[in-house]
């Protein structure tokens, strides 16, 4: 069953990154006020950083095969973060962008880039011996 579940997933990493990157991009235009836990500033920072988080994530695992092209999926999904806080900023007047916002961004893409060069070393050891 679990074999299933991971060549699923496997199977529609692209589907998935693209599903979190369109989601990110219509909750960032959502009015806070609609988003109840977004109106705690702490939480919203958490949030940000689980959202890019799993952006980045689905994206490294969706180029695997392909780990030269990680700092590009990098340098992209902070200039994506980067991009939602400017939109927010000048399409919404609700809501503004925030620096701390594009920090919380950018920290959650550096962490999924951390756990990713684990897995991918931890995973060429156990492949080469």
């Amino acid at each position: 069953m679990l074999k299933r579940i991971k060549t699923l997933l496997l199977n529609n990493l692209i589907i998935i990154a693209i599903a979190i990157t369109i989601g990110i991009l219509c909750l960032s235009l959502i009015k806070v006020s609609n988003v109840p836990s977004m109106e705690i500033k702490n939480v919203d920072k958490v949030y940000h950083g689980i959202a890019y988080f799993s952006l980045t994530i689905t994206w490294l695992f969706t180029f695997y095969k392909k780990p030269q092209k990680k700092y590009i999926v990098v340098v992209l999904c902070i200039f994506f973060g980067i991009i939602i806080e400017i939109l927010q900023a000048n399409l919404t007047a609700y809501r503004s962008g925030d620096l701390l916002d594009v920090l919380a961004n950018s920290l959650g893409v550096l962490l999924a880039l951390l756990i990713f060069n684990i897995f991918f070393k931890k995973n060429r050891v156990n492949s080469s011996s």
